[in-house]
């Protein structure tokens, strides 16, 4: 879902449709991503609301499904990055690089 944010806002570019979310994903993950994982994922957030789609314009054989976070994903995202940031808390693993443990660790 924040692939499509991050390819979303690239508006001169296409906007967020299945191909340039899946460069977005390879350029971050470092790694191939098959586009029939994308558009199975992007189909799973469109059914529970987290995303929304529509055809571009451009004749049948130009059409393409463009992608856009919906108010309730961007919700999810947002609750997403509290909840990491708040499990990363009080976390120090500079003592478990230096070969000891981490501060916390029992």
């Amino acid at each position: 879902m924040l692939a499509v944010a991050r390819t979303g806002r690239a508006a001169e570019a296409g906007g967020a449709y299945g191909m340039a979310v899946r460069r977005e994903l390879e350029e971050v993950a470092g790694r191939e991503v098959a586009i029939g994982a994308v558009y199975a994922t992007l189909d799973r957030l469109e059914a529970k609301g987290l995303v929304a789609s529509e055809r571009s314009e451009g004749g049948a054989s130009n059409s393409r499904r463009v992608f856009a976070v919906t108010p309730r994903g961007a919700r999810a995202l947002v609750d997403s990055r509290e909840m990491r940031e708040r499990l990363w808390r009080g976390v120090d693993l500079l003592p478990l690089l230096a070969g000891g443990r981490a501060r916390g660790a029992t």
